[in-house]
């Protein structure tokens, strides 16, 4: 098989390989409709089963918690501020609100809020889309449109140098800031100490009516020590409404034209640990619950109120706040059921009911990235610069050739060794008396005299040997057809013998032209690689540390992403030089082989042409 039929498929191959590094990421195994788009590469599905939180009513309108950890998000493969997040409902097509309170990719750890369409009485799933470092994966989260409409006021505590903000969108905000505290329940939290008091002023979406509905809720986490003191406050000696706790233990009080009422104290809250209270209030009955079950309730309708409320001590500090820490406050404009209290408790506690609650399922790759967006090689790719795309996609390419060479150059030489040994078999018959080619025709001398099958002539066909075996016997036939006498009668003189040697050399020089064609483009992959990777890596180490000039920010996460991607082009470098340096070095041996068995075979057939027609003119 000649390389010369070999050569369009070489380009071919090339052009291959240029529209598969410009092209980058497309591929065509993805099902229609299966990816919701095709610029992020990373996908879960999470299955939301209000069941599993002891909820028996629909939940609709609830924000769910998404809790992500190294365990089951691939932070690397994210962007470092988390604004490639996504959540898409299940019909594949409707992006959901969500709200990141807390994304840190240092620890590992992000809290997410979302608004899903939970089915009634079952479960229901959606999907995270993340791994997007294109220019479309910019902040896409509402903390306003992740809460439902009921809700009046919502406090994260996630900003830690200001009073807190409110993320309903309603302005409900804090007026002065409590003790910052670092770590709370979801996210950051608040301290609370007896001086501690927080007001909220008046407005129109915190008034309340005579017998309305509403609801107050907190995660909190009292101090070591039992302490009694107000959680919220509300009215005044006439009409009011008190969340507090006596010695430990929950109390709500509601105050009706200046007829108090207040419920009943029960098991204190264990200190230290974060329990959900909350105060429901609906027609004629105020109930407090913690952890969403029922602990009291008052039978008094919810009083008309009006002006501002008071988290922690009350007005003018005549009662000193509840000492504890707190977090995630809401006020809403309805009285949420017991089956929302429920589930609000199963999903956000961070127990392992929260994840039977909310169930992340496995990381699924998309196409975006042919190149397995794990989480190192997601840094590196993410951080490489157009130079270093442009080394490796030369690489690229020379990888391509170089494989190709290899492959090619190896079954040429497999099918001239094969039917080498297959001429072989034949010719210690045939050079036992090399007259015999002097009746043979050149059918018969492309036989051997009829010796060989047409299977084997075809495997003959690929030999060097035959070949330089055909110029010889060619040669004889045209000297003994040339003398009209009979000129095997005076056989060969040696200036013919010669002469025939020498066309025998030449052909087995133009079979070792064959044999080492095209294995120069294997030196070249072997020695320009690594040259062409180490450019790669200098241009990059260079952008690198100009950029870091440029903004001032010398630490590990600015320089170790950009030298780490710099780096690559070295490796790609190196793994297209190793692989051709093996491959040559086999192929030279292979190469060596085939020419010694045609030196070999010119020396035995030009001593057998000697022995067979001796020069008997003297």
């Amino acid at each position: 098989m000649s390389n010369e039929k070999g050569m369009p498929k070489l380009r071919r191959l090339m052009l291959a390989a240029v529209i598969l590094v410009t092209a980058g990421t497309q591929s065509s195994c993805k099902k229609e409709g299966e990816w919701w788009s095709e610029e992020w590469t990373m996908k879960k599905e999470i299955t939301v089963d209000p069941a599993a939180a002891g909820a028996t009513e629909a939940v609709a309108g609830t924000s769910v918690l998404v809790r992500l950890h190294e365990g089951n998000y691939t932070f690397a493969s994210a962007k470092e501020d988390g604004t490639d997040i996504r959540f898409i409902a299940d019909d594949n097509k409707t992006e959901l609100p969500f709200f990141i309170e807390k994304y840190d990719a240092l620890v590992n750890e992000a809290h997410v809020w979302v608004k899903p369409d939970l089915k009634a009485g079952g479960k229901s799933t959606f999907t995270l889309y993340y791994g997007n470092h294109g220019p479309k994966a910019v902040k896409a989260d509402s903390d306003k449109a992740a809460l439902d409409p009921d809700t009046m006021l919502a406090w994260h505590f996630s900003d830690k140098a200001t009073a807190p903000g409110d993320a309903s969108g309603h302005g409900n905000n804090g007026d002065v800031q409590p003790v910052p505290v670092e770590l709370g329940l979801i996210g950051g939290g608040a301290g609370f100490t007896p001086a501690t008091s927080v007001a909220v002023a008046d407005s129109p979406t915190l008034q309340w009516t005579q017998g309305g509905a509403m609801t107050w809720s907190a995660w909190v986490r009292p101090g070591p020590a039992p302490t009694t003191g107000n959680l919220f406050s509300r009215g005044d000696l006439v009409n009011g409404l008190i969340v507090s706790a006596e010695n430990g233990s929950p109390i709500v009080a509601v105050r009706n034209n200046n007829m108090l009422q207040k419920s009943n104290p029960g098991a204190p809250l264990a200190p230290g640990k974060w329990q959900h209270v909350a105060v429901t209030a609906s027609g004629s009955q105020v109930q407090l619950y913690v952890d969403g079950e029922l602990y009291a309730s008052v039978g008094a309708a919810l009083p008309a109120l009006t002006g501002p409320c008071f988290i922690g001590a009350a007005s003018g500090g005549a009662t000193p706040a509840f000492v504890c820490e707190m977090d995630e406050l809401q006020i809403a404009k309805v009285a949420r059921s017991a089956s929302w209290l429920k589930f609000a408790v199963a999903s956000q506690g961070g127990s392992d009911k929260a994840a039977k609650v909310v169930a992340t399922g496995p990381d699924v790759q998309g196409d975006a990235g042919w190149f397995a967006p794990s989480s190192t090689t997601a840094i590196l790719l993410s951080s490489l610069t157009v130079d270093g795309w442009v080394v490796i996609g030369i690489l690229a390419v020379m990888g391509v050739i170089s494989w190709y060479v290899m492959y090619s150059k190896v079954r040429y030489i497999n099918g001239i060794a094969k039917g080498n040994h297959a001429f072989m078999n034949v010719w210690k018959h045939v050079s036992r008396d090399l007259t015999v080619l002097d009746d043979m025709d050149d059918t018969k001398m492309k036989t051997l005299g009829g010796k060989v099958s047409a299977e084997g002539q075809k495997a003959m066909r690929q030999s060097s040997v035959y070949r330089i075996y055909h110029i010889g016997s060619e040669e004889i036939r045209h000297r003994l057809q040339a003398d009209a006498k009979g000129f095997s009668e005076k056989g060969l003189s040696g200036r013919s013998i010669q002469a025939i040697k020498a066309s025998m050399d030449g052909g087995q020089v133009r079979e070792s032209q064959r044999l080492s064609k095209l294995i120069v483009l294997l030196t070249i992959c072997i020695s320009g690689g690594p040259f062409l990777g180490l450019l790669g890596t200098v241009i990059g180490v260079m952008i690198t540390f100009a950029a870091i000039a440029a903004a001032g920010d010398v630490n590990v996460n600015s320089i170790a992403p950009g030298i780490a991607a710099a780096l690559v082009a070295t490796v790609a470098g190196l793994a297209v030089a190793i692989p051709s340096l093996f491959g040559y070095n086999y192929i030279q041996s292979r190469v060596k082989d085939a020419n010694t068995d045609m030196h070999v075979f010119i020396d035995e057939f030009v001593t057998k042409m000697a022995e067979f027609y001796p020069d008997r003119r003297g």
